[in-house]
């Protein structure tokens, strides 16, 4: 028997969302990267806002399992970038082509990638963090995908403080990215009923993850978040020249 048009795509959006969950949980972000352009494909209402509901959820699962290893005082300076970001987002999602702004973060994500590969390390200071926090701020909330500054920032450091410090950034990032797209309307009442099916999926994404986890060490979450930061990148722009 043959499930409805709306069902079957229900139960895909489910099956990206089980997966995203997975490699989140086990690299410290990724939900967007995985999810994002096949949601959209699906049905456009699932970007940004659902995302990032789901973001949020499965981000407070994390910090709380990770809290040990949660530095406040660096994320404070991220957070502090965070909120300009988030607002220049919210103001781009309003007045500029979607396509045009899908180009320039898939863009800059690919440089972000390129100075990574370069024979030299980045490491995280207040003022990078700042600068992160404010990309991080302004991809998340006018796309979605705000992981790969933060990702890329803390490539070098141990995998739990990676997993922690990401996932506690996230929990504030997504609740200033919902109040910014409240009044840009793109989060409503209706965003909220979407999501609902998919935190279930999320949760079991996140329980097979915590399976594998400890297997899974720094330089396996370098190379992972490089690579999808990579794919989030040509997504980004692949989707802007169609």
């Amino acid at each position: 028997m043959e499930l409805p048009l709306m069902d079957l795509g229900l139960l895909f959006a489910m099956i990206l969302i089980f997966i995203g969950s997975f490699v989140q949980s086990a690299i410290g972000f990724g939900l967007a990267i995985v999810t994002a352009p096949l949601l959209f494909l699906i049905s456009p209402s699932y970007v940004p806002a659902p995302i990032v509901i789901v973001g949020l959820f499965l981000s407070i699962i994390n910090a709380y399992k990770y809290k040990e290893n949660v530095s406040f005082r660096g994320l404070g300076y991220a957070f502090l970038g965070r909120i300009p970001g988030s607002i220049l987002g919210g103001l781009l999602l309003y007045y500029v082509d979607a396509k045009l702004l899908s180009l320039w973060i898939g863009v800059v994500v690919l440089l972000a990638v390129v100075v990574s590969l370069l024979p030299f390390r980045i490491e995280p200071n207040n003022s990078r963090m700042t600068i992160a926090g404010f990309f991080s701020g302004l991809f998340g909330t006018s796309s979605g995908i705000g992981g790969p500054p933060m990702a890329l920032l803390l490539q070098h450091q141990e995998a739990n403080l990676i997993r922690a410090n990401l996932s506690a950034f996230f929990v504030v990032s997504s609740l200033i990215s919902l109040a910014v797209q409240v009044p840009a309307g793109y989060m409503s009442m209706s965003h909220l009923y979407l999501t609902l099916p998919l935190l279930p999926a999320s949760y079991v994404g996140y329980l097979v993850a915590m399976k594998v986890v400890d297997r899974i060490d720094k330089e396996t979450i370098r190379n992972v978040s490089l690579v999808m930061c990579s794919i989030s990148g040509v997504a980004a722009i692949v989707l802007a020249l169609r």
